[in-house]
């Protein structure tokens, strides 16, 4: 006894038509443009010491810049594997830490804007630099692309709206 499905063209036709959405690339662009420039702040000046001559680039700094930068660089890299593997071009999850790591970025580089670290145990007095804005320019436009990104359609099937239709 044959359990033939009524209609299964029609089903098909939904299933393939479905499966061509893809996300949209401006999103990823713009990520990538502000990871870019983020990687660049730290080798900019970050901190002017107020009683000398003396500045201090983002490595001198904190260890927690590069860092921040350099997971940026991981994100970006592994946003685009997602993008090449997954069916629609985007896995959200991975999209939206992306999105969290770089308002944090972008926080931090406010709080330090406002109030230099580094150089408090030493008791210098700092302020802040050209670094210290490139790096907020740069963290907010890559945490608006992965926001942008992330409102994308996904990787999953969502084959509850392909039922959905059906009935």
């Amino acid at each position: 006894m044959s359990t033939a499905r009524p209609h299964a063209s029609t089903d098909n036709d939904l299933d393939v038509d479905h499966d061509r959405r893809t996300a949209g690339k401006a999103g990823l662009g713009l990520a990538a443009a502000g990871i870019v420039v983020f990687n660049v702040a730290p080798f900019l000046d970050w901190v002017h010491l107020e009683d000398s001559d003396h500045s201090r680039v983002g490595y001198e700094t904190d260890s927690l810049v590069p860092f921040t930068a350099y997971l940026g660089l991981g994100l970006l890299v592994a946003m685009l594997y997602a993008g090449k593997r997954a069916r629609r071009g985007q896995h959200r999850g991975l999209t939206l830490v992306s999105m969290a790591v770089a308002l944090a970025a972008t926080i931090q580089c406010i709080a330090f804007a406002l109030n230099p670290m580094g150089g408090l145990e030493r008791g210098d007095q700092l302020s802040a630099q050209i670094g210290v804005y490139v790096g907020i320019i740069g963290a907010a436009i890559w945490a608006i692309g992965s926001g942008l990104l992330a409102k994308e359609v996904e990787g999953d099937d969502h084959r509850g709206d392909v039922a959905d239709l059906r009935n």
